[in-house]
């Protein structure tokens, strides 16, 4: 990278206690030095770091807008829109990059969802809202099948969020018998829970298994049922145990009610 002139640039530093610091140069950048001279307090010099962006992009609601588009950049980002603006959502193209605030929002209302009906992504704020509209008007209109791939690490908020996706099909189809496709389906859960959930270090009710959830639609675009396969259950719980990770839910039942019952064993294994 040939850069010139950098005097008083904006720069992010890797940090062990808060991953990323911010710092500014003190020093133009000559081709051919190994460093760049940063004001720090300890007043060391580091590697070429990550520029900061400008002042006027952070805070953006789609990552691709920045000019420095790295790791610290798009944490900073995040932070900035969840932090300062309480805004979970973030667009990054045509991914929508969620956040869980590990609190219910007013954001998921049928007024919201009326909203977003019609509009394209790229008007609107971000929302799951936006990209479940998005499927569906794609769906209408080339009357083709559609796919929303719902990934992120434990406690992510990955079930919650296909919970949103169904409302907002079930409401804009606008079938009242067929309404509550998000009701029906989630029925389903608690046996599903029960036999491929866990408690993990995150996420008290942990899905240790992937749910590809099919919904079908009449020749109006009105909800007439869904479908729900699961995959990838992970078995080695049934024999094995992560340390500070517990058993599948279905185990921990049993030995709840054998606790009960078996009073007279000790310990009830």
């Amino acid at each position: 990278v040939i850069i010139a002139s950098l005097h008083s640039a904006r720069v992010w530093i890797p940090d062990a206690e808060e991953e990323w610091k911010s710092a500014e140069l003190i020093k133009d950048y000559k081709n051919g030095e190994a460093s760049l001279q940063l004001m720090l307090e300890d007043g060391k010099t580091k590697n070429l770091p990550y520029l900061r962006n400008p002042d006027i992009l952070v805070g953006e609601n789609d990552l691709t807008a920045l000019s420095y588009l790295h790791e610290p950049a798009v944490l900073h980002n995040l932070k900035v829109r969840f932090i300062d603006s309480k805004l979970i959502y973030t667009y990054c193209g045509i991914v929508l990059v969620a956040i869980n605030p590990y609190e219910n929002l007013p954001i998921y209302g049928t007024d919201i969802i009326n909203a977003y009906s019609g509009q394209n992504m790229g008007d609107m704020d971000p929302h799951i809202f936006a990209v479940a509209e998005e499927a569906y008007k794609q769906m209408a209109r080339d009357e083709r099948n559609q796919s929303i791939i719902v990934s992120g690490e434990s406690g992510a908020g990955k079930t919650v969020s296909a919970k949103y996706a169904m409302r907002y099909f079930a409401t804009v189809s606008g079938s009242a018998s067929e309404a509550n496709v998000e009701e029906k389906v989630l029925a389903s859960n608690p046996i599903m829970e029960a036999i491929g959930n866990a408690k993990t270090t995150r996420n008290d009710n942990s899905s240790r298994f992937g749910k590809y959830i099919e919904i079908g639609f009449d020749n109006r675009y009105r909800i007439i049922g869904a479908n729900m396969r699961t995959y990838l259950l992970e078995k080695s719980r049934v024999v094995f145990q992560v340390s500070s990770y517990d058993f599948l839910l279905l185990f921990a039942a049993f030995l709840l009610d054998c606790s009960k019952v078996c009073s007279y064993c000790n310990p009830c294994l």
